[in-house]
């Protein structure tokens, strides 16, 4: 789903994309209305790719509820956030059955409710916004040799330092001022 860079800002009604980024803060543009403005370092934002909902078992992140919402209701607007709360807890156990009924308060359902609302005037909500990137079909005579090829990368990447290949000319000339270095730093 297109929504990484869609935020919400505390004490501002709608939602956001971050366009870029400046030194002392973000150019940001309103998703409905498409008007760019800037914003300081110090604005409270809270990106909605890292917001999670409660179940009993587990959280669940926001776009997956949402997909959940589209899904039940065809791809079109849902309810009101400005419904009564009986119909919004309604809404919550059919888009999340098993949320957790302490933890997810009322606000949060309308909240849900109305971004949900918000995102899908502005065209974020299709079928194809949750459409995954499929992962490539493995031939089962090759799995073997796909894993093994994983495992071999996996330390490359996790300690590129010490593993960088070095030309023997390279190794014995670095190699001794690199030493002699380490050993000042650990006496001195």
């Amino acid at each position: 789903m297109l929504l990484e860079k869609i935020i919400s800002i505390s004490g501002k009604p709608g939602l956001y994309k971050l366009v870029s980024q400046l030194r002392n803060g973000f150019i940001i543009e309103d998703v409905t209305t498409k008007k760019k403005v800037s914003i300081g370092n110090s604005s409270q934002v809270s990106l909605l790719d890292n917001i999670a909902m409660f179940t009993f078992d587990k959280e669940v992140p926001l776009f997956e509820v949402f997909e959940n919402i589209a899904k039940n209701q065809d791809y079109k607007e849902t309810i009101s956030h400005k419904s009564s709360d009986a119909e919004l807890k309604e809404f919550m156990g059919a888009s999340l059955p098993n949320y957790d009924t302490e933890r997810v308060y009322a606000s949060d359902i309308k909240k849900l409710a109305q971004w949900y609302n918000i995102l899908h005037k502005a065209g974020y909500i299709t079928p194809e916004s949750f459409v995954k990137a499929e992962p490539e079909t493995l031939d089962p005579a090759n799995t073997n040799e796909e894993v093994t090829l994983t495992e071999k990368e996996a330390p490359k990447k996790a300690a590129p330092k010490a593993d960088k290949p070095v030309t023997p000319k390279a190794k014995a000339s670095t190699g001794a001022k690199a030493a002699t270095k380490s050993t000042h730093r650990k006496m001195g």
